[in-house]
């Protein structure tokens, strides 16, 4: 998909910019925009990158780019790494496969299930205490704001 030269005039299809129909898409823009406000380099290194499209031909955006060369440095860890092909891709955290050992899988599975029970149970104790101390805190609220009105009612009457 290069620049085509118009066959009546001669020129070629690049607008003054040398754009040669691939425009900045939204999301490019507002990557570029965020980059500049987030760490101003980001914005730099968007804008080189637009411009390096330009100059190659690049087709695709800078999203399709970012997942091109996130898949080759996949593809380098796993030669560096020794990590089969066979194995079916990534299987998770180590604490997450298969030692080998099936009683030793099942008591790790049974531990991790405790262990997820008793955070549960933790989560349930904190929003319970959050739910208690937000009590003390209306009832305080309460008192000090009656307070507050026999005061004022008092010192509205009349003194003997």
């Amino acid at each position: 998909m290069g620049c085509h030269r118009h066959y009546r005039t001669g020129y070629d299809s690049r607008d003054r910019f040398g754009d040669c129909g691939r425009p900045w898409k939204p999301l490019e823009l507002l990557a570029m925009i965020l980059g500049f406000i987030v760490f101003w380099p980001i914005g730099l290194a968007i804008v080189l990158f637009k411009v390096w499209q330009r100059k190659f031909g690049y087709e695709g955006d800078l999203f399709a780019f970012a997942q091109e060369r996130a898949a080759d440095v996949q593809a380098r860890w796993k030669e560096a790494t020794g990590e089969a092909r066979a194995a079916g891709g990534w299987r998770g955290p180590g604490f997450m496969r298969s030692s080998g050992n099936v009683a030793f899988d099942d008591w790790r599975e049974s531990e991790l299930a405790r262990l997820e029970e008793e955070r549960r149970k933790l989560a349930e104790a904190e929003r319970e205490f959050t739910e208690h101390i937000e009590e003390l805190r209306r009832a305080r609220d309460r008192e000090e704001f009656e307070s507050f009105m026999r005061a004022r009612r008092d010192r509205g009457q009349p003194q003997g």
